[in-house]
């Protein structure tokens, strides 16, 4: 037996004759059901076992062209194929300059301190003269952007939210726009030995908080919380919170005092507002205008924490929702106050109101990237499509420089991005795609080079995240699956080809840089690596168990100013203002992001699945049990069915402009009427047909579109879309993404 860790928890695995068996770690008070993948995804019939060439580009060489995704793979050995990739990047780099080649590695391939995939594939690039890189993420890009603007700061809203402690105690009513999906909260990027969120959620529900949960989807809050729902209409959240801002100015509730001390800019807000009544928004929303003002009012009774989730800013204008969350907080007066206040992202991680210890755990140093170009993480798109073409980001213009060599290394851009039809023709431009993978994923099938990685459990690591309370002696359970190898290993052997591998080893083993990194970083208390390793994990000191956000800025806000040009929170922002982004103006204000038309009168919600981590281990057991008809499973309302003749467990299509695909149905009345919901993560099973691109399997992202959520951030949109949903006629396709392409396998 052996302790490891991932980002969906710590846990222990024993391999046997009968093959992996997982148990939760001890430590773990509510251990995460995806546990459950992880002994039959880890040795599936995915697994890439061998380096693969697209018979294509073997044939063919480098260049465009519209074969990827579509193309038989030719096994070959390890020696063939880093000599031809080491070969491939040298010429991209002597033709086109180092700006050519894009380090994608946007992912969660490993929760592994030393073995983290986008580590050390950007030390490699750096190494080789840099390349062109993204900033931000698919999760809380568009936060990550407009935060500095508001409050001066997006890592003290996103890492150090008022911790649940603070809010058992102190919390009397919970308004949460997106709910506090419980689902979302067994997952922390690197890895979590103790789950706490749930507990947290449970002392919420004995002591009696009232929540009000603002949400399509009533399971966006765990139904133990006592808790009133209102079904919002999907991307009217910022009209709500607008009408609730004016209900209290109309009623004079709301806080002048801190407006006057705490913020710039609440007169112009104010004059905004005029028009933004109850009345206004109660047919935006579908929210009776009485219910509105009641909330308004109730809110200033109580001691109230004003939360939303990410999924908010993860649609079209999704900057709206986060500032007026902010300007709604503020109006209350009660940021800084313990239990009060403002929080962005209580049940989108497991992490954020955790209280574990702050302390930086080892790291593997990537260096210093030589090249200056780099997009925003959801534009991959529009950089492999329009190289030369401009675009406004954050009050610059930039342009896309033009990509001839993808290295992608720890992560699934078929899972993440949007308009998937379109990532295949942008996939199809560069010269050569290469891709770090375990399994058969559509990036993999996707690309010219395939090399096999180890997954965690075939490596020696360390590993835990932020704010874990451990930090785990990650020691291999398996031996690699084939001819898989580390990412250091493969990047090793590329280095020395290239000429600088003496300078990317360092001259360490990988068993060697683990006890240099563990030593270089171990604090005073801490025992001597042999020790550690042999124990098997560290107990790291606990942090503070209760503090709140912006608690010094509001004990004095001129001894302990925001990173703001005025040093408040900026309810309206003259930089955003100077930018003049029609889609962004300089304060929170009302954008229509959609509205459903006779063709696709359906609002689709692609959130976060249940049953894995984005699409990680799709094949695993759990994963698999929570499909229907073998496909992704579609929520829909009963009258929304039944007006489409569709029963419990048939096989729906679900359609619009961009795409189609197929899903099974599940019927649920805790979903608004007009709304479905289809989760993120079936990997993705194209079948090119007359009507366009479609996924058997039940990838929403065929249907979302690739378009910012504004200038200003450049964020990702794909939360929402507009579409339509008939039950399939005739035998469905059957889905083939759980069996390997075609491949010319090596004697």
């Amino acid at each position: 037996m052996t302790t490891t860790t991932s980002h969906w928890g710590a846990y222990r695995v024993t391999a046997g004759p009968a093959g992996l068996e997982v148990a939760p770690h001890p430590a773990d008070p509510a251990p995460s059901p995806l546990l459950g993948n992880v002994a039959g995804g880890v040795t599936h019939a995915t697994r890439v076992r061998a380096p693969a060439i697209r018979r294509g580009w073997l044939e063919d060489g480098p260049g465009p062209t519209d074969r990827r995704g579509r193309d038989e793979f030719v096994e070959v050995s390890w020696d063939t194929a880093l000599d031809l990739l080491a070969g491939e990047l040298e010429r991209v780099r002597r033709e086109h300059g180092n700006p050519a080649v894009f380090g994608g590695s946007y992912g969660w391939a490993s929760a592994g301190r030393f073995h983290h995939a986008q580590s050390q594939l950007h030390r490699f690039l750096n190494l080789f003269g840099g390349y062109t890189g993204s900033r931000n993420s698919y999760s809380n890009g568009t936060s990550a952007v407009l935060l500095p603007h508001v409050v001066g700061d997006a890592e003290e809203v996103l890492r150090n939210a008022s911790s649940w402690p603070t809010i058992a105690e102190h919390t009397e009513l919970v308004v949460a726009f997106g709910g506090i999906p419980e689902k979302n909260v067994y997952v922390t990027p690197g890895g979590v030995t103790r789950h706490r969120t749930p507990g947290h959620l449970a002392r919420l529900a004995e002591r009696g908080v009232r929540v009000v949960v603002v949400s399509p989807l009533r399971a966006d809050l765990p139904s133990t919380v006592d808790a009133t729902w209102l079904p919002i209409a999907p991307g009217t959240d910022t009209a709500l919170m607008l009408a609730l801002l004016r209900t209290l100015v109309e009623d004079g509730r709301h806080d002048r005092a801190f407006l006057e001390r705490y913020t710039v800019g609440f007169d112009i807000l104010r004059a905004y507002l005029e028009d933004k009544t109850a009345e206004w928004a109660a047919p935006i929303c579908g929210i009776p205008a009485t219910d509105i003002r009641a909330l308004a009012r109730r809110m200033t009774g109580h001691r109230t924490l004003v939360t939303v989730t990410w999924s908010l800013q993860r649609a079209r204008y999704g900057e709206q929702p986060v500032w007026a969350g902010i300007a709604l907080a503020a109006a209350l007066g009660q940021i800084g106050l313990p239990g009060g206040g403002f929080g962005h992202g209580y049940g989108s991680m497991g992490d954020v109101g955790d209280y574990g210890p702050t302390a930086r755990l080892p790291f593997l140093a990537q260096g210093v990237n030589p090249v200056r170009e780099y997009i925003p993480v959801a534009r991959i798109a529009d950089l492999l499509l329009h190289p030369g073409e401009e675009y406004d980001f954050n009050g610059q213009r930039r342009t896309y420089p033009d990509i001839r060599l993808v290295h992608w290394a720890g992560g699934n851009p078929f899972h993440h991005h949007q308009d998937l039809t379109r990532l295949r023709r942008a996939f199809g431009r560069p010269d050569t795609v290469v891709v770090h993978e375990p399994h058969w994923t559509a990036t993999a099938r996707h690309a010219d080079i395939v090399l096999p990685v180890t997954t965690t459990l075939e490596r020696d690591d360390l590993g835990g995240g932020r704010r874990d309370t451990h930090l785990i002696a990650m020691r291999r359970a398996i031996p690699p699956v084939g001819a898989a190898r580390d990412d250091y290993e493969i990047l090793a052997g590329l280095a020395s080809r290239l000429g600088f591998g003496a300078q990317f080893t360092e001259g360490r083993t990988p068993s060697q840089w683990i006890r240099y990194l563990y030593e270089a970083w171990r604090p005073a208390g801490a025992p001597a690596f042999d020790e550690f390793w042999a124990a098997g994990e560290y107990e790291l000191p606990p942090g503070p168990e209760r503090f709140t956000l912006f608690e010094r800025f509001r004990a004095d806000p001129d001894a302990h100013p925001l990173r703001t040009p005025s040093g408040r929170i900026e309810l309206y922002s003259e930089t955003v203002a100077g930018f003049g982004y029609d889609d962004c103006p300089g304060h929170p204000a009302w954008l229509e992001p959609l509205r459903p038309v006779d063709r696709y009168p359906l609002v689709l919600i692609a959130n976060q699945p249940e049953t894995r981590l984005h699409s990680q281990l799709d094949v695993g057991a759990v994963s698999r049990a929570g499909k229907r008809a073998g496909r992704e499973a579609l929520r829909l309302h009963p009258a929304d069915a039944d007006a489409r003749g569709i029963a419990a467990g048939d096989v729906v299509r679900v359609f619009n402009d961009r795409g189609a695909c197929l899903a099974g149905a599940v019927l649920d009345d805790g979903l608004r009427p007009g709304v479905v919901r289809l989760p993120t993560g079936a990997w993705f099973d194209p079948l090119d047909t007359g009507d366009g691109v479609l996924c058997a399997h039940g990838n929403p992202n065929v249907l979302t579109a690739d378009v910012p959520s504004s200038r200003l951030s450049q964020g990702c949109t794909g939360q929402h879309a507009l579409v339509q949903v008939e039950g399939y006629r005739g035998d469905p396709p059957p889905v083939t993404v759980h069996e390997p392409p075609a491949i010319r396998r090596m004697p």
